[in-house]
C-alpha cells in the first residue's frame, strides 16, 4: 500500500503539469503531446503493479531509482533527460542557473559526506588538537621567561596592528562557533534542546555567520598588507625549525619579528582563510561562481580523473563541503595558536594586549628583531629586576 501511494504521488507530480500544459497550448515541453489519458494509464499501471507484487523502489537516496516502474509511452526517456540535466528537457517558468535541473541526485552524496566523514573527522581533529595541547601542558607546563622579567618593555605591535589582529580573531571565532552550530545542530543540538528551541538559534547563527564574514575578509586583507613584509621566509627560519623552536635543547633560536612558527601561522591564515572566503562567497551568492568546474577542468587536463561538467547545485555542494573541511583545518591551527599566545607561554599575550612586551621575553624569542629595534634607538637598555 505504501509503495502504491508513493508511486501515485510521483505520477501525479509528473502528470499534472503535463495536463495543464496540454490544456493551455495543446503541447508539452517534454515531448509528451498526444498522451491522452496518461494519468489514468499510470494509475492503472500502478494498480497492476501492486496487485502483481512487483517492487517499486522509491527510497530516498536511491541512485538506481528508475521511472520505468511508472512509465507510459516515452516517459522513461524524458525522465532520463531530466535526471541527466539535458538542456530543453524541462521548460520552467522559473528563471536562474538551476531552473533547468529538475532532479539532482548528487544531493544525497553531499548529505552523506556532510553528516558522515566531514563531521566525524572534523570533530576528531578539533577534539584531538585540544587533547594534545592538554597533554603537552601537563608535560611541559607554561614556558617561562628564562631570565625573568626585566622591568623594561618594548613596543611590539602598534594599535592598528592589534586592531587588525583582534578583528580577524574575533570574527573567526564567531564564524567558527556559528558554523559548528549549523553543522552539528541536527545531530547534537536538537536532541538536547529540541527543534523549537534550536530554530531561533539557527536563524541567528546564520545571520551572524553571513554578515561577520565580511569583517573576517576585511581583516584578512589588512593582515596580509600589514605583515607580509615580516613573513617572507628566510634562512634564519630554517635554523629555527631545526632547533624545534626552542623546545629541543631548551634554547630559543634567533628570530626576527616573526619566527618560523609564526610565519607558518600567518601563511596558514592567509591561504586557508582566503580559500574559505572564496568558497564562502560562492555560498553567499549561489550559482554566481563556477569555481569547481574550472578547477576540475585544470585537474582533468593533467590526467586526474574528475568530473568536468557540474550542475549548478553540484557547484554549491562542492563549495559547502570544501568550506567546512578547510575551516576545520584552520580552526585546529588557530586553537594551537591561541594556546601558545595565552596559557602556553609567559609574556606572549601582552604583545596583543597592550602592544608592549618585556625586553627579556623579546630577547629570548626574537633576538634579531630586538637588535634592530635597539639599533634604531627604540628600546632602553635592560635594568635589574626589581626586588620582591
Amino acid at each position: 500500500m505504501f509503495r502504491t501511494l508513493i508511486a501515485t504521488l510521483l505520477a501525479l507530480t509528473l502528470a499534472v503539469p503535463v495536463a495543464a500544459q496540454n490544456s493551455e497550448s495543446g503541447e508539452t515541453s517534454t515531448g509528451l503531446s498526444g498522451q491522452s489519458g496518461q494519468l489514468e494509464s499510470i494509475l492503472e499501471r500502478q494498480r497492476a503493479l501492486a496487485e502483481g507484487g512487483e517492487q517499486f523502489n522509491a527510497g530516498p537516496g536511491r541512485e538506481d531509482f528508475d521511472l520505468n516502474a511508472v512509465e507510459t509511452g516515452n516517459i522513461s526517456d524524458v525522465y532520463r533527460e531530466v535526471r541527466g540535466g539535458t538542456e530543453g528537457a524541462v521548460r520552467s517558468s522559473s528563471r536562474g542557473p538551476a531552473a533547468e535541473t529538475m532532479i539532482q541526485t548528487g544531493g544525497m552524496s553531499w548529505l552523506q559526506w556532510r553528516e558522515g566523514p566531514v563531521s566525524t573527522y572534523g570533530g576528531i581533529l578539533l577534539l584531538g588538537t585540544l587533547a594534545l595541547l592538554a597533554v603537552f601542558y601537563l608535560i611541559k607546563g607554561r614556558i617561562r621567561i628564562s631570565a625573568g622579567r626585566s622591568g623594561v618593555t618594548i613596543l611590539r605591535f602598534t594599535s592598528i596592528e592589534r586592531f587588525t589582529h583582534w578583528l580577524l580573531a574575533g570574527s573567526f571565532i564567531l564564524l567558527g562557533i556559528t558554523g559548528l552550530v549549523q553543522l552539528f545542530g541536527r545531530t547534537l543540538v536538537i536532541p538536547l534542546i529540541g527543534h523549537e528551541a534550536f530554530a531561533p538559534i539557527a536563524i541567528a547563527g546564520k545571520f551572524i555567520h553571513n554578515n561577520v564574514s565580511w569583517a573576517f575578509m576585511l581583516a584578512l586583507i589588512l593582515t596580509f598588507v600589514i605583515w607580509i613584509v615580516h613573513n617572507i621566509p628566510s634562512r634564519v627560519d630554517w635554523q629555527w625549525i631545526k632547533a624545534g623552536g626552542g623546545f629541543i635543547g631548551g634554547h630559543h633560536p634567533p628570530a626576527k619579528k616573526f619566527n618560523a612558527g609564526q610565519k607558518l601561522i600567518f601563511w596558514s591564515v592567509i591561504l586557508l582563510g582566503g580559500s574559505i572566503s572564496l568558497s564562502g562567497l560562492s555560498l553567499l551568492f549561489p550559482f554566481e561562481f563556477a569555481m569547481f568546474e574550472k578547477t576540475f577542468g585544470w585537474l582533468a587536463a593533467v590526467g586526474i580523473p574528475v568530473p568536468t561538467e557540474l550542475a549548478p547545485q553540484e557547484e554549491m555542494q562542492y563549495a559547502q563541503i570544501w568550506h567546512v573541511i578547510v575551516s576545520f583545518v584552520l580552526m585546529a591551527i588557530i586553537v594551537a595558536h591561541i594556546y601558545i599566545g595565552s596559557v602556553g607561554m609567559e609574556g606572549a599575550y601582552e604583545a596583543m594586549g597592550d602592544g608592549e612586551v618585556d625586553l627579556n621575553w623579546a630577547r629570548e624569542h626574537h633576538s634579531l628583531w630586538v637588535e634592530e629595534v635597539e639599533a634604531e634607538g627604540r628600546a632602553a637598555p635592560p635594568q635589574a629586576t626589581p626586588a620582591e
